[in-house]
């Protein structure tokens, strides 16, 4: 059994933006989170205008995904045998690349369906190593003590992007939307703007990158073997920390499952049921994203209401959450959908900062790309995936029928998880004080 790493307290006085490190990190991350949010709206408005059809949408997410899913575990890998912040840098520079070209293309008129599958093949590769090494530059920057505190700043800052961006996506690509000329792309205009935007707000992210020093720039990790010998190590290291693999295995079910119809089903709501166009599905993912920003500011009292019992609290909202699902198969109104997105952003929110901190504590540095990047794998990596299963699935079954269909599955799997002694297992790490003599023993 693994042995718990002793959690240092910072005193309560010094604030994590006193480490000029966080600063930048912080503030590069929060405008580029903010430019994010418009390609996550005006990417899937894209391609069902250009084909109105959500097998395609499908087949686009797949196509992202697939890189994601076989480049992220050697992603891991990579950051820690090299700086985490070099390899985030290179990351996002492919990334930022690869949304300037998505941009230059619609505003053009000259997008085509081939190329919006190559772009997001560039993007699925680069966020195959920008996510792992997002992950594993957060601990060396702040002390163990401080990893909640930093986490909730995060998880805040990301949660208010998915408050402000995905409402400005969505009118930035009404407002452009036109009455366009025989064969011309619908809301071109305002889907080449949306797209601008996260291009420049790139630029942000990249110039704190460049400014940032960490030790691992000037102290890189000792690595023995190659790429393929670091990624079975992180697997089985992974694998023999019983809790741990129970929660990425339940990941992995869930993501599978409700993950890619989510994802599909969304925008093919907002498009086919719903009055505002793609600003419904930028209110829809406003609304999920003030839950889960009101949600991270609950998160210390959700866990403390709950005793540190986490992996308990975490399957029982996800029993209220597959609940939540299922009702958007009678949502006709954008209203409503914002109501029942908000109840689950909330709760996802609660858990979220408290899962990523238990990770962060349990795992030693050394070994944080690659699990970072084998969590990220179960998200990032196979719903995706499993959206390509959902868009053909469309053709042959109601929305309304795959709503209820994932959200009565996520239910499902969560009331059977309940009687896993694994995941009941999972608590919270108590923090002791500065200096107070290391313990150890299994969590």
């Amino acid at each position: 059994m693994r042995q718990a790493i002793p959690i240092d307290v910072p005193p309560a006085r010094v604030s994590i933006f006193a480490n000029r490190e966080f600063r930048l990190l912080f503030g590069g991350s929060s405008v580029s989170a903010i430019g994010d949010q418009f390609t996550l709206v005006a990417l899937p408005w894209l391609v069902l205008k250009l084909t109105g059809d959500p097998a395609a949408l499908g087949a686009v997410l797949a196509v992202m995904a697939f890189p994601r899913a076989v480049f992220m575990l050697v992603g891991g890998a990579v950051v820690d045998r090299m700086s985490p912040r070099r390899v985030l840098l290179g990351a996002r520079a492919v990334n930022a690349a690869c949304i300037v070209i998505l941009a230059a293309l619609v505003l053009d008129g000259g997008i085509h369906m081939w190329m919006i599958y190559v772009l997001a093949l560039g993007i699925g590769v680069s966020t195959a190593f920008a996510y792992p090494a997002g992950s594993a530059i957060l601990p060396q920057l702040v002390q163990p003590g401080q990893l909640r505190p930093a986490n909730a700043a995060f998880m805040g800052m990301r949660q208010l992007s998915l408050i402000v961006g995905p409402t400005l996506a969505g009118f930035v690509i009404a407002i452009g939307a036109h009455h366009p000329a025989a064969g011309a792309l619908p809301d071109a205009e305002g889907l080449g703007l949306a797209f601008s935007i996260d291009a420049v707000s790139f630029l942000f992210s990249l110039a704190s990158l460049v400014l940032i020093r960490i030790p691992g720039d000037t102290q890189p990790a000792a690595t023995r073997g190659g790429i393929f010998a670091s990624i079975a190590t992180g697997v089985r290291s992974v694998w023999a920390d019983v809790p741990l693999r129970a929660f990425v295995l339940y990941a992995g079910f869930v993501s599978v499952f409700v993950g890619g119809p989510v994802q599909v089903g969304l925008p093919v709501l907002a498009d086919t049921r719903l009055n505002l166009g793609a600003a419904s599905l930028g209110i829809l993912m406003t609304a999920n994203g003030a839950g889960m920003f009101i949600g991270s500011f609950l998160s210390g009292l959700g866990t403390r209401l709950a005793r540190g019992r986490l992996g308990i609290m975490v399957l029982c909202f996800d029993c209220l959450v597959g609940a939540v699902f299922a009702g958007l198969a009678l949502v006709h109104t954008t209203r409503d959908g914002a109501l029942l997105l908000l109840g689950v952003g909330l709760l996802e929110g609660i858990v979220q900062i408290a899962i990523f901190t238990w990770i962060q504590q349990r795992v030693p540095q050394a070994m944080m790309g690659r699990t970072m990047s084998i969590l990220m794998f179960t998200f990032m990596g196979l719903g995706p995936l499993s959206a390509a299963a959902a868009g053909a699935l469309l053709k042959v079954v109601s929305l309304a029928g795959l709503f209820a269909a994932a959200g009565l599955t996520l239910t499902l799997i969560a009331l059977l998880c309940l009687a896993s002694p694994q995941l009941r297992s999972i608590r919270t790490a108590e923090p002791r004080p500065a200096g107070s003599p290391g313990q150890s023993g299994s969590l």
